[in-house]
């Protein structure tokens, strides 16, 4: 069995293989049933958890990915999730490979989302916004670069000093990266905007977009959680990535409880889009919008992308 650390899983997923990896999977489709979530006592006052996730193509790969929720870890210094992978032959049981999870969730977000905007980001996209500055944010720009011609990124955070690090990042990476102190201005002049946060509150406006952007929500993931303002999903194009998002992604539960956007109103979902049984983006003009709340199914793409790599032909 094989044991793949993060530097290795985050070499075996460059993105110009991930996004089409994931396209694949897309349209060839797994089993993905819902994740178990387990309770796991408290710790300071703290409540614990464990995530399951499954996936699997029958008699050809299995995959689970379990998550640990520790919130008061920060006390001491630990992070307070760590995530782990493991993938198996469908065929016969055998485990194959222990991946890292943390690496494979990060990477795979930023690859759905760069997908998603291969079909609703205009064709002459050129300045991306990443709203947020954590370890997904800090892969935007690559991957969306396998997607697009980007030529100008701006990078907002509420922590202005991470913002200007991450921007410094991009720069070395050969990114014309520039920190934006002013999230209506790096809305208003952005082609493609992307949030990568864990916000509680709408950061971005609808009032802000201009005709033609795209709006990218992959950070939230709780109906507690928002990351853009219901008047976004009023008169947009909205997709999301699973029919799931319509019952977890607060962006979404919110607009519906006001009564400016209704679940019919979905155009399409990842899968639709792969599959070719919507065209995605209609004109220029039209302003797209897409909710992300991920899917096993990516991870799973992912992680046989990172064992295909494997000298010995991926058999472990």
């Amino acid at each position: 069995m094989q044991i793949y650390d993060s530097s290795t899983t985050a070499a075996r997923l460059p993105f110009d293989a991930l996004i089409p990896a994931l396209a694949r999977m897309f349209r060839e489709g797994c089993t993905v049933p819902r994740r178990h979530n387990h309770a796991l006592g408290t710790t300071s006052g703290t409540q614990n958890s464990l995530l399951i996730m499954p996936a699997w193509q029958q008699g050809k790969y299995l995959g689970i990915k379990h998550v640990t929720i520790f919130p008061g870890n920060g006390a001491h210094g630990l992070p307070g999730l760590h995530s782990t992978y493991t993938l198996f032959d469908a065929g016969n049981g055998v485990p194959l490979a222990i991946i890292d999870g943390d690496r494979i969730t990060t990477c795979r977000t930023a690859a759905a989302s760069a997908l998603a905007a291969s079909y609703l980001a205009r064709r002459d996209a050129r300045t991306l916004l990443i709203v947020g500055a954590g370890n997904v944010a800090a892969v935007l720009a690559p991957a969306y670069a396998a997607v697009r011609d980007i030529s100008r990124v701006l990078v907002w955070n509420r922590s202005p000093s991470k913002a200007v690090s991450l921007a410094q990042q991009l720069t070395q990476q050969g990114f014309d990266a520039h920190a934006e102190p002013d999230l209506q201005a790096g809305v208003e002049q952005a082609d493609i905007v992307s949030c990568a946060t864990l916000s509680q509150e709408p950061l971005v406006r609808r009032a802000w977009m201009r005709p033609g952007t795209h709006l990218d929500l992959i950070g939230s993931f709780q109906p507690y959680m928002r990351e853009a303002d219901d008047a976004s999903f009023a008169d947009t194009a909205v997709f999301i990535d699973t029919e799931e998002a319509l019952d977890k992604a607060g962006d979404l539960l919110s607009p519906i409880a006001a009564g400016v956007f209704s679940r019919d109103r979905v155009q399409a979902t990842l899968e639709t889009l792969c599959q070719g049984r919507h065209p995605g983006r209609r004109s220029d003009e039209e302003v797209t919008v897409y909710k992300a709340v991920g899917t096993a199914l990516e991870d799973l793409a992912a992680a046989m992308l990172v064992h295909a790599g494997n000298p010995a032909g991926g058999q472990g």
